[in-house]
């Protein structure tokens, strides 16, 4: 095996197993997702709610949305919180003073994002079939895959870049939450938004977890037909993954401002 491959492979290893030391990043990141989709199918059960212009399940719709709120999660707001506190204590700093290639320690990073993505993503569909009975079909796998890999690269690149714009470690939660909470509402993440002001829809529209909420509970209706692919939303997607990872390579930083 290349050595270049074997640094990259030993440094996913390394940052993942300190992701789940860290108990309260495993908690927030993780299990808090699983906990919301506990408690938002006991409130709801499976009441019919409007999708499409149709009638549909709501755990139909909340296992995939909480599927896209967990990729958010695991990606963007995780990749911003820790590089901004690595970039505040000046260890990416000293990163380029060792023989460790830059892009491997940052490739650790978002290897270690990734897995957590997919071992997230198994969580909630295990339990989505075993609980609830929500499962995508096989023939609307493609899409399901393929959204993942696309929400997964777009929300990893733009935690990248924006953790440019945090001043400090401190403030990084506090600014990850200001973006995702408000616009996983308008996303329609926790409910449909069929019915909502077509203002906050037009919001929505404009940023990326839209996309990704919309084409997972797209192929999780029994209706939609093979592959399950929404167009609109896959372009959509790959435009901000396009546009995160121009944003990364353009703003990040390995030193704070100043």
């Amino acid at each position: 095996m290349n050595r270049d491959v074997r640094l990259l492979l030993s440094q996913v290893r390394y940052d993942q197993r300190a992701f789940w030391r860290n108990r309260t990043a495993a908690f927030f990141t993780f299990l808090l997702p699983v906990m919301f989709l506990v408690i938002f199918a006991l409130l709801n059960g499976n009441r019919l709610v409007p999708f499409g212009g149709a009638q549909v399940p709501f755990l139909t719709l909340f296992v995939p949305g909480i599927l896209a709120f967990g990729i958010v999660g695991t990606t963007f707001s995780n990749l911003a919180i820790s590089i901004a506190g690595l970039r505040q204590t000046g260890v990416l700093k000293r990163v380029q003073g060792t023989p460790l290639p830059r892009w491997v320690y940052l490739g650790g990073l978002i290897g270690s994002a990734v897995l957590t993505t997919l071992e997230f993503s198994l969580l909630v569909l295990v339990l989505g079939r075993i609980a609830y009975g929500v499962q995508p079909r096989l023939a609307t796998a493609p899409a399901l895959v393929l959204m993942i890999v696309l929400g997964t690269a777009a929300m990893s690149a733009l935690g990248l870049a924006i953790s440019s714009i945090i001043p400090n470690g401190d403030a990084a939660p506090a600014v990850t939450n200001a973006i995702v909470l408000p616009l996983s509402f308008f996303s329609g993440v926790w409910f449909p938004t069929d019915e909502a002001p077509k203002a906050l829809r037009l919001i929505a529209a404009t940023f990326p977890l839209q996309p990704l909420a919309h084409g997972l509970q797209h192929a999780f209706l029994p209706s939609a037909a093979a592959p399950g692919l929404t167009l609109f939303d896959t372009g959509r997607l790959a435009v901000w993954v396009a546009v995160g990872v121009l944003a990364a390579l353009r703003w990040f930083r390995w030193t704070q401002r100043g």
